[in-house]
């Protein structure tokens, strides 16, 4: 995919900064802006939010994992083993989304 982004001089300042911040962490400009996008959209999200934004999970099936957290027999389970003990949601989306909550969260 490819995006492209106009720009005037007054914001100049902001793919300084991005140029900067991808220096640093050896990454590409449109590495850096995805990263940031990705923090601020999913940054204080739960994990069923993000499968949700990600689509990879229904309203119903993240309901339904939810009422099994509550019961005795998955009480000390993350919401991600139920998820997949259950076949709610695959697992290289639970795997992304767990990935994208750790980044955000650091």
């Amino acid at each position: 995919m490819q995006t492209t982004i106009y720009h005037g001089k007054e914001d100049q300042y902001l793919l300084d900064q991005v140029d900067q911040k991808a220096k640093r962490e050896r990454k590409s400009r449109s590495a850096v802006i995805l990263s940031i996008l990705e923090e601020h959209f999913e940054g204080r999200k739960r994990l069923g939010e993000i499968l949700l934004d990600l689509g990879a999970l229904s309203h119903s099936g993240l309901a339904k994992a939810l009422d099994l957290q509550r019961q005795d027999r998955f009480r000390d389970k993350l919401l991600g083993e139920i998820l997949l003990t259950e076949e709610l949601a695959d697992p290289p989306a639970v795997d992304r989304a767990v990935s994208i909550q750790a980044r955000t969260r650091r």
